[in-house]
């Protein structure tokens, strides 16, 4: 079927996205024989977050082997810990592979997607103005592909260059530059390294300190390459063993909070050897249990903070001024170029699409009290709509490579069976959604992420949206195959 044919006729699916997500179930999709698809992507290029964020130092925080699909290993990563080029060329070689770019739509962003009960049809709109046809919907869009820009007051107002870090001016000269970044996450802290030498002045505004513990990163050798170029199992057993490791850390955000006494300790060591300035390492000392926040890993944010051109502010931000920024004591930092490392609009999901289910439900109202949905993929009222990486399925110590392939497996399984049995439409049912919503947020509750902190793992009204309370394997079981008796099925 040729892509003109596909724009009239209905498709099997229409894919919302194209990183991670949308490219693995799109490869999965035509190994399980479904080929009638097509991609999305209001970008340029596909990629997702990986090709947004081109901050210098970007890099991932799982290790490659295992930050990579279980049937498409990659065996001559370069370090233990890719960086986001690298990442960017993975997924872009994924496409090249499996024959995926004529099924795939760049610079094409859905704006509204509206189900038909009757005929059980999607129909996508197109910020071009085009309406496409599917039995199913799958939003691929992941939780961090919106920057989150500060509520602070006289933001357009700075004369300066201003940008965040998920969209990077590369043309913007930094070098001798009075330089301010809002913010202290996980972006934050592989920039900062990379800009603190070339700037004239830096400074940091932190509103919170994180837990920045060492990352045993490494190059990988020729050596290594051709070892497991020569041994596949070899690359198995290595991801195997990562994922192990990995999965114990669960540990301690799940069941054991004593447990993370030790990575407590190593944080304290870290920033000791780290920070000489005693001034500068007591501003470092978070004010929250460990684990309750994202912990990150960095061998170079420490050392970067300490130099002599860099200063930490954490007085709160009153305003920004043409000619920088205001803090709370009354005192005006100048300041040339002002960069957001604020992260993303996490919970919010979906957003700004306009999705319209059943009985012209809209899913944002249906979200107002925060995101939910069965197995973090169905939402009632919202037949044959699927998420990937939707709520409740982030994780606090492994891979979501892992969790986006167990996601793969019931969606497909969910399609098979709307054609196997000739439905025209499975709606998760509202209890059993509910339910299962109620038993993840008390299984929420007893983890580290509510001792009492916020992030942005939880709403502002204190709901956890994003993390997976739980262990993987426990995930990849739950999502073995859907039950139909959790779903309302129509003919």
């Amino acid at each position: 079927m040729s892509i003109d044919e596909q724009a009239t006729a209905p498709l099997s699916v229409v894919i919302i996205g194209a990183g991670f997500g949308g490219i693995g179930l799109a490869i999965r999709l035509d190994q399980a024989g479904i080929s009638d698809w097509l991609i999305l992507e209001k970008g340029g290029d596909v990629g997702g977050t990986w090709r947004d964020n081109s901050y210098p130092g970007a890099a991932c925080d799982v290790p490659s082997h295992l930050y990579s699909y279980s049937f498409e290993p990659k065996p001559d990563w370069s370090t233990r810990y890719a960086r986001q080029e690298e990442i960017h060329q993975y997924i872009r070689h994924c496409v090249r592979k499996y024959h995926l770019a004529p099924r795939l739509r760049l610079d094409c962003e859905v704006t509204a997607a509206r189900f038909d009960e009757a005929s059980g049809l999607w129909h996508v709109t197109t910020a071009q103005g085009e309406e496409l046809t599917a039995r199913a919907l799958v939003s691929a869009c992941g939780q961090l592909n919106r920057p989150l820009y500060p509520s602070i007051p006289g933001l357009e107002s700075f004369a300066g260059d201003a940008f965040h870090s998920a969209k990077w001016k590369h043309d913007v000269e930094l070098e001798g530059k009075r330089v301010a970044v809002i913010g202290t996450g996980a972006s934050a802290i592989q920039f900062v390294p990379q800009i603190a030498p070339k700037v004239s002045h830096l400074t940091v505004y932190q509103r919170s300190a994180p837990y920045v513990i060492p990352k045993a990163d490494r190059e990988y050798s020729q050596r290594d390459h051709q070892r497991l170029h020569a041994w596949p199992a070899l690359q198995k057993l290595a991801r195997g063993l990562q994922y192990l490791a990995h999965e114990s850390r669960a540990l301690a955000f799940i069941s054991y909070p004593q447990m993370m006494k030790s990575t407590e300790n190593a944080f304290y060591k870290h920033l000791q050897q780290g920070v000489t300035d005693p001034a500068k390492r007591a501003k470092l000392i978070p004010d929250y249990p460990i684990g309750c926040k994202r912990i990150l890993i960095s061998n170079d944010f420490y050392p970067a903070l300490d130099r002599a051109n860099v200063e930490i502010v954490t007085n709160r931000i009153e305003r920004v001024e043409p000619a920088g920024v205001r803090t709370s004591d009354g005192e005006l930092h100048e300041t040339d170029v002002l960069i957001y490392g604020t992260g993303f609009a996490a919970t919010e999901f979906l957003a700004p699409m306009a999705i319209t289910g059943r009985d012209g439900q809209e899913l944002n109202h249906a979200w107002r009290a925060g995101a939910e949905a069965y197995k973090g993929i169905s939402v009632s009222g919202f037949p044959n709509l699927f998420v990937l990486y939707g709520p409740n399925t982030n994780l606090g110590h492994s891979s979501i490579i892992y969790m986006l392939e167990s996601q793969f497996n019931y969606v497909i399984g969910c399609l098979q069976t709307l054609h196997r049995r000739g439905l025209r439409y499975m709606d998760v049912r509202p209890e059993v959604q509910g339910a299962f919503n109620v038993d993840i947020q008390q299984a929420a509750s007893e983890t580290v992420w509510s001792r009492g902190c916020t992030s942005w793992y939880q709403t502002a009204e204190g709901k956890q949206t994003n993390n997976w309370p739980g262990y993987t394997f426990s995930y990849r079981r739950l999502t073995r195959k859907p039950e139909m008796s959790d779903y309302e099925c129509a003919r």
